[in-house]
């Protein structure tokens, strides 16, 4: 079988649902910010695997910010998607989503933009296909993308 040159978004997206337990919450009902960002890093490694064909490591997490609580029996819903692809890198970016089981509202809660390394057999960054973005949010996304990566890169040369 022929390798593409380059694969499209959704050829690797990944939706996610989750239903909030007991064992998944604080003492006030809330989902812990640890599952969510535990959800999040499965959700953009199953991304990352599915468009490299690879085993990805997670190589750094923006910012992550909490918009709304989500609350014990709420489902999250998690869609994460490659936004970019780099030289050994690509950013997925992961949106999240509350849902209210008995009514229904649905309410987006974070977002949050992943970078991970495509390993090869002996553990070594290897590059990966191209992301070809198709669409008008797909193009922005993946400018996007470039700039926080500029700015990923500043941050570690500062530090």
């Amino acid at each position: 079988m022929k390798r593409p040159a380059s694969k499209t978004v959704p050829q690797s997206h990944v939706e996610m649902t989750e239903l909030v337990l007991p064992n998944d919450t604080n003492p006030l009902g809330n989902l812990l910010g640890g599952r969510l960002m535990h959800w999040i890093d499965i959700a953009a490694a199953t991304a990352a695997a599915r468009h490299t064909h690879r085993v990805c490591v997670t190589a750094s997490v923006d910012e992550l910010n909490f918009l709304y609580p989500i609350k014990l029996g709420e489902a999250v819903i998690l869609h994460a998607s490659v936004n970019r692809v780099f030289n050994t890198s690509l950013e997925i970016g992961v949106r999240v989503s509350k849902q209210n089981l008995l009514t229904g509202e649905t309410r987006h809660t974070n977002t949050a933009y992943l970078t991970f390394v495509a390993l090869d057999e002996a553990g070594k960054p290897v590059q990966t296909y191209p992301v070809a973005p198709r669409t008008k949010d797909e193009r922005r996304r993946y400018r996007d993308a470039a700039r926080r990566r500029q700015h990923r890169l500043q941050h570690r040369k500062h530090f």
